[in-house]
């Protein structure tokens, strides 16, 4: 029987059976976590192949810039999403910044919405402001508004999956036919749903930046972050990367991150953290599909609250992002959803007397929890810099873990009745 292709194959499995680029010596089925920084070589010439990238299959150096055990996990993702490169990063945060410091240049500018996660919203606005790259806000649910922001010097546009908390959802697609016109790329944060339940490339994105912190890491064991790159922008259009190499495995964006922005930066993904993430993926599908099912019944439970004003969820007949959700994506879309009380008063008093539900931050920890945004996420931002985010004194944050759904609404009930 002839052996099946890698992206013919079903999720789940093509994790798993993803193998490694050598074969473990004592044929381990977990490759092991190489904890070392430097790897020897048998002979000068050796060394320096390695270094000059003359090897069929390329030897790690030092775990700076690869290392197996990093290496085997950016397999895996590259199997799960059908990417064409993969660089695993030390958070999600380092997978932005290092994917920006790639593309930007003093003088030009990124297109995205101002309901972005907080330290996003920084990066853009503060840290990348100082290096002379501006940051242009729009509404990413109008088309035309998104097509004026675009000029000469736009390197990309830029948003998130789902909004964190705004629970806003772009048309990806729609949006992509307006970059292709002008040759910009596009790139999105796709954390709140993982490879199982979203297809990128199919949405028509180029770049895609993921806190694997959350669904891959397996119940919260370690920070990391990935950058994709789906190889179907033309680079000939970036100023920043007309000229640089490309590679028959890498694109001038992957060929600019890999040889010099990732190396420079020094954000590497510890070898530990990368074989636990690489154990979460094996996981991935199941945990996803048993947190999105109790967050959507979850939501439809809240929804019959009297003390709950609304609830976000963008599955709820409620959400005007509905259709382009249900367009998007397979099945539920993620284990995150908001609801509201009357005040910021109300929202304290009544995390309060949880007793299952924890109150911490993170999203898709094996345990359900709670947060309070504006004063936690966005509590350092000025009233002013809070309105042009969008971010209400009301809200709260519920990231669905895996405890039965039973228990979650009891827990729920006895807060909201004292």
């Amino acid at each position: 029987m002839a052996q099946k292709d890698s992206q013919d194959k079903k999720f789940a499995t093509r994790i798993i059976s993803e193998k490694y680029t050598k074969k473990d010596i004592h044929g381990a089925i977990s490759l092991p976590i190489y904890r070392n920084a430097a790897f020897e070589f048998p002979d000068s010439e050796s060394i320096a192949a390695a270094f000059q990238y003359k090897e069929e299959i390329a030897s790690h150096t030092y775990t700076r810039i690869t290392n197996p055990s990093v290496e085997n996990l950016e397999r895996k993702i590259k199997a799960a999403s059908g990417a064409d490169n993969v660089m695993m990063v030390a958070s999600g945060m380092a997978a932005i910044s290092n994917t920006f410091f790639t593309l930007a240049y003093a003088g030009s500018n990124i297109v995205t919405s101002p309901h972005l996660f907080g330290n996003t919203f920084s990066f853009f606005k503060f840290t990348l402001a100082a290096f002379g790259v501006e940051v242009r806000f729009v509404n990413t649910d109008n088309l035309e508004e998104i097509a004026a922001a675009i000029d000469e010097n736009t390197c990309a546009f830029f948003c998130e999956l789902i909004t964190n908390p705004h629970l806003e959802v772009a048309d990806l697609p729609e949006i992509s036919k307006i970059l292709r016109l002008r040759n910009i790329p596009m790139i999105v944060d796709t954390t709140i749903v993982p490879w199982c339940g979203f297809d990128a490339r199919k949405a028509g994105v180029d770049i895609e930046v993921v806190s694997t912190t959350k669904y891959v890491s397996g119940g919260a064991t370690s920070i990391g972050g990935a950058i994709l790159d789906y190889g179907t922008f033309n680079w000939a259009h970036s100023k920043r990367l007309a000229n640089v190499t490309r590679t028959e495995t890498m694109s001038q964006f992957s060929f600019k991150l890999k040889r010099e922005i990732a190396r420079n930066i020094g954000a590497a993904m510890d070898p530990d953290t990368a074989y636990q993430q690489a154990l979460g993926m094996e996981t991935l599908q199941l945990r996803f599909e048993k947190m999105s099912e109790t967050a959507y019944q979850l939501a439809l439970f809240l929804s019959e609250q009297d003390k709950i004003v609304k609830v976000g969820y963008t599955k709820l007949e409620s959400s005007q992002y509905k259709q382009i959700s249900d367009k998007l994506f397979t099945g539920n879309p993620g284990a995150m959803l908001t609801f509201s009380l009357g005040s910021r008063e109300a929202c304290f008093k009544f995390m309060d007397r949880l007793q299952i539900i924890r109150r911490a931050t993170n999203l898709f920890d094996n345990k359900t929890l709670i947060i309070h945004p504006e004063s936690t996420i966005y509590g350092s931002f000025s009233p002013e810099i809070k309105k042009i985010m969008g971010i209400e004194d009301n809200l709260m944050r519920l990231s669905v873990g895996l405890e039965d759904i039973d228990d979650l609404q009891s827990d729920i009930l006895q807060a909201l009745s004292q």
